[in-house]
């Protein structure tokens, strides 16, 4: 038994649904063993699925990145998020459902093996939004020198290196961490980061150094519609320290704002202005 997880719960399992308690795989799946697995995450509002083309087609980037053939369309991944979320998902309510993807069980080596069947599983479990707090008080955060590979687009299960940065901003009693790679900003320890200056949306580039998320472009459709100018570049250290605003955003934390940053206040301290348009927006999207 696993503390604090509902082992009753039903998952997908290599075409079955069974109880979580219950589901097994080998000790010698390529997943367990070398992390050789892709995953997604799409957060359910009201029983319907948020920006489920956007995740699905980054999962299928994922697999086709790191040649895993699972051999599955993007409506069979459609089916399959509308069969959880109809089985197992609170009626009407919000949840998140896991996909996960590996190359499936063979020898331990480290070349691909071939003609295995990739194992494929996916749960539902709950989704807290955002508390009020968090949303109207702000969180914390720290720097961090970003240590992970080179390959970060790819949304890959060898997360040791968001791992250390997450327990990283625990260990110094603050929300998230910061990362930094070369002098430039990068992402948190499993969000997007965001700087505003002189009411300027800034993110870094989209390429092999972040994690896309799925609210980057959301975010600048946001900032499109809310009339705040948007820019995709480099960003220094400098330039993080001296913002006006901090955001991160994720598919669970959706959008919020970093009001204290190596001890110190972001801008005044509080969330800020374009925050304030980008959560509007976010919240009515939802709705």
């Amino acid at each position: 038994m696993i503390p604090d997880v509902d082992n009753d719960s039903m998952v997908y399992l290599n075409g079955d649904f069974v109880r979580l308690g219950d589901a097994k795989v080998s000790v010698l799946d390529r997943g367990f063993i070398f992390g050789d697995s892709i995953y997604d995450v799409v957060p359910v509002y009201g029983g319907k699925p948020f920006r489920m083309d956007g995740h699905l087609a980054r999962l299928q980037r994922s697999l086709e990145s790191v040649r895993i053939d699972a051999g599955w369309t993007l409506a069979q991944w459609e089916v399959l998020v509308f069969d959880l979320i109809a089985r197992y998902a609170p009626k009407n309510g919000d949840c998140l459902v896991y996909i996960q993807v590996t190359r499936g069980v063979a020898r331990r080596d480290h070349a691909f093996p071939k003609g295995v069947a990739p194992t494929i599983f996916a749960m539902v479990s709950p989704f807290k939004r955002p508390t009020p707090a968090q949303r109207e008080q702000g969180l914390t955060a720290i720097s961090l020198p970003d240590i992970r590979w080179l390959r970060c687009e790819i949304k890959t299960t060898s997360l040791l290196g968001n791992v250390l940065a997450k327990q990283a901003a625990v260990d110094a009693g603050v929300d998230e961490v910061v990362q930094f790679r070369d002098g430039c900003l990068s992402e948190g320890s499993s969000c997007n980061i965001w700087v505003v200056k002189n009411g300027t949306l800034l993110a870094p580039p989209r390429d092999n150094l972040i994690l896309e998320g799925v609210r980057y472009a959301f975010l600048e459709q946001l900032a499109f519609e809310a009339g705040v100018p948007f820019e995709a570049r480099p960003i220094s250290e400098r330039e993080v320290d001296e913002a006006d605003e901090l955001m991160l955003t994720s598919a669970s934390k959706e959008v919020l704002p970093i009001v204290r940053y190596n001890g110190k206040p972001v801008g005044a301290g509080r969330p800020g202005a374009v925050y304030a348009k980008l959560r509007a927006g976010y919240d009515r999207a939802v709705e």
